[in-house]
């Protein structure tokens, strides 16, 4: 067997009513809720950092109350990508960057930039937008997803911006936003979207088998062909990745659930 990247699921948050019903111990103290969640999931997409600043104090919190091997995605500021003009939310990002993602340490994973559904495809201010990102933070390279929710981003030229940059497009499994498994980046990041309420792991076994086996040929620098691209899938270079899979939305409180069995079935 060829060498293979690591492969993390997880959530989104770890705050969530329903699952003080259904995922956490009944007499859990809500201020114990990321310490247990990070114990039976390998990583989780942060959004109060969506939200809102958060303080160093608060990184080294949350990296404190993990195991060593858990991992964090940090989801980028709204202030930042949520604009009219991405080029008037780089401040916003880079002070996002500098403001306390270096406390995470060992455990900061992907940065994910999240952009508006009706943000337009531009190649020139896209460009500038991301040179404008910082490449690091206190020396620790950093990984960047970008998630564009507009149908305009399913051209060659977005792939193309993403793969010479190596940041990550993000897979999202969903009819709502466009959904393309173009590999562009040194590792993959994809959020699952289609959790059922009526499946008590949130996605059927067959399903959540085809996840992991996809999971697993991402690992090894594949390309599953039964995803959707925009361009060549086997376009990008065959290297072992580091894989990301968050289940989001859909029935989110199943996501949990949908997580756990699919880390079970990639060991």
């Amino acid at each position: 067997m060829g060498k293979r990247g690591v492969m993390r699921t997880g959530v989104g948050g770890w705050v969530f009513e329903e699952w003080r019903a259904n995922f956490y111990p009944e007499d859990l103290p809500k201020t114990r809720e990321l310490e247990y969640s990070s114990r039976k999931l390998k990583a989780i997409e942060i959004n109060a950092t969506f939200y809102g600043p958060q303080k160093p104090a608060t990184f080294a919190k949350w990296r404190d109350q993990t195991p060593d091997d858990f991992c964090f995605s940090v989801k980028a500021p709204r202030f930042a990508t949520q604009r009219s003009r991405l080029g008037e939310g780089l401040e916003f990002a880079r002070g996002f960057v500098s403001g306390g993602l270096a406390e995470l340490g060992d455990k900061l994973g992907p940065v994910l930039w999240q952009f508006s559904p009706n943000k337009r495809f531009d190649a020139d201010e896209m460009a500038g937008f991301l040179d404008g990102l910082p490449g690091s933070v206190d020396g620790r390279v950093l990984r960047h997803a970008l998630d564009a929710r507009h149908e305009s981003f399913m051209c060659e030229a977005f792939v193309a911006l993403a793969r010479q940059r190596n940041m990550a497009v993000v897979f999202a499994d969903t009819d709502e936003y466009p959904s393309y498994a173009d590999l562009t980046s040194n590792f993959v990041y994809a959020r699952l979207m289609r959790s059922e309420a009526d499946e008590p792991q949130g996605y059927p076994q067959a399903q959540l088998g085809q996840w992991a086996e996809r999971a697993r040929e991402w690992a090894a620098g594949g390309a599953p062909a039964d995803l959707p691209y925009v361009g060549e899938p086997g376009a990008a270079q065959k290297t072992a990745r580091d894989v990301f899979l968050f289940v989001i939305s859909g029935a989110k409180e199943r996501a949990p659930f949908a997580a756990m069995a699919l880390q079970e079935r990639l060991g």
